[in-house]
């Protein structure tokens, strides 16, 4: 709703330009012509309508130009409690910032036609891997508490550098916060740790410094696997985020899906509060490590 300030404009329509310049005229046009914009009484207002201060204007936002995320997730588990789903990369979890209806839970919902549908526990956009979701309203504390309780047990798998002299198996326990310099970065700050994380090594590469790690996060503060494993100058390999932020695409911009950040949820396991019954999950995605003559950077 806008309420039209005192001036002397013609129309609705000029107001509107003036008002928002960034925003073309035949835009407005448009909209009006389609009977989009209405009057207090709920009339449709046409291109021409005459400006009339202290009136009121409805309209309702349109939704961003999304870019399509080409990748589709894998529906794992459904019952009448519980949809377990494997996300691809790039897809978000939940609506937030320029995406709506690319993300995993606008598609599990229009796909199993369940509204209620929400998320007990959440992935970056970058990472891949399982995802549960709460079906009927009155269990989401309790799948909820799961995570806020630590109940649940996480494994994931990354590629990163190999350093040799870095002894490995070893756990990371730090105090993460919000970076000073981006609030999309975090940051190690001393104080009480808030975040835990064991690193194993499962495999190297044959020939380039890589290496496979398996992460067990017993926390889940945001971006905490990039954040331990950065600490240990182990930076993932096609993190957009870490070391250096690198500038997101435009607004409707397709975005490059040619190197993926390489980290996957590949387990999920806890006890189910409503059944009772041991669930464990297997992500059927994998990580792969790159060709010697792949053009992704290794952020060495």
């Amino acid at each position: 709703m806008v309420a039209l300030p005192a001036g002397h404009w013609p129309t609705v329509l000029a107001f509107l330009c003036e008002r928002f310049p960034q925003i073309a005229p035949a835009h407005w046009q448009a909209r009006m012509a389609r009977g989009e914009l209405l009057d207090a009484a709920g009339h449709p207002l046409p291109p021409d309508a005459t400006y009339r201060p202290s009136s009121k204007l409805w309209y309702w936002r349109e939704p961003p130009a999304e870019a399509p995320i080409p990748f589709e997730a894998q529906i794992l588990y459904q019952d009448d409690c519980l949809v377990v789903a494997d996300k691809p990369h790039f897809l978000p979890t939940v609506p937030s910032g320029r995406y709506a209806r690319e993300t995993l839970l606008a598609r599990l919902q229009n796909q199993l036609g369940l509204d209620s549908l929400v998320p007990i526990h959440r992935l970056d956009r970058e990472t891949a891997g399982i995802v549960a979701f709460c079906v009927q309203p009155q269990h989401r504390n309790a799948y909820q508490g799961l995570f806020r309780e630590r109940r649940a047990h996480k494994v994931y798998e990354a590629i990163a550098p190999w350093r040799e002299g870095l002894h490995i198996p070893q756990e990371r326990s730090s105090r993460l916060q919000t970076s000073p310099g981006h609030f999309m970065q975090m940051t190690e700050v001393e104080g009480e740790p808030n975040a835990h994380t064991c690193i194993e090594l499962t495999a190297r590469h044959p020939s380039l410094p890589l290496a496979r790690y398996r992460l067990l996060p017993s926390t889940g503060q945001t971006h905490q696997l990039r954040v331990h494993m950065l600490g240990l100058g182990l930076p993932l390999l096609g993190d957009a985020i870490y070391p250096v932020l690198l500038p997101e695409p435009a607004q409707g911009e397709v975005p490059d899906f040619s190197a993926p950040l390489q980290l996957l949820a590949s387990e999920l396991s806890f006890t189910d509060p409503v059944t009772g019954q041991a669930r464990h999950f297997l992500s059927k995605r994998s990580l792969e490590f790159p060709d010697v003559c792949s053009s992704m950077p290794l952020s060495l």
